[in-house]
């Protein structure tokens, strides 16, 4: 007698599984780094590819735009250099007594400029494409 398969634990495991600390997530979008996908065994890229395909496939109507991915981190005000608050939209300023102030895009002041964190551009840690195969990890057990 055949038995019924098992119910699936969830009917939006890719919500579930990007709504937690996942590198690469935000609220929304996922960014998969090229040189790691294209690192990975064939087989993976195999599936992926498909997978890809078929998200295409099913949203080609839409206008899709370009993107540019920024290589980002939180990092508190105080710990940035110019280039980075000014891509921020924030900058500092000598104040009347000779301190810091820190000003956002409206030039109001940031009243607590340490523990004001901001997603600061970064110099990319991932290699690129055009560097070739980046030997995959097992990751470390849950």
């Amino acid at each position: 007698m055949p038995s019924d398969p098992p119910a699936p634990a969830s009917t939006t495991p890719l919500r579930d599984y990007l709504d937690r600390p996942a590198p690469g997530a935000t609220q929304d979008y996922l960014v998969v780094p090229r040189s790691l996908a294209q690192s990975m065994p064939l087989r993976w890229q195999q599936v992926f590819t498909g997978l890809l395909a078929d998200l295409h496939d099913a949203y080609a109507d839409l206008p899709w735009p370009d993107y540019k991915v920024v290589p980002s981190r939180w990092e508190s005000l105080v710990d940035m250099d110019e280039e980075q608050l000014a891509a921020a939209g924030y900058l500092a300023d000598l104040g009347p007594d000779g301190a810091l102030v820190y000003r956002d895009a409206a030039d109001n002041p940031v009243d607590d400029p340490e523990g004001h964190r901001v997603l600061a551009p970064v110099d990319d840690p991932l290699p690129p494409a055009s560097a070739g195969r980046v030997e995959p990890r097992p990751a470390a057990p849950l």
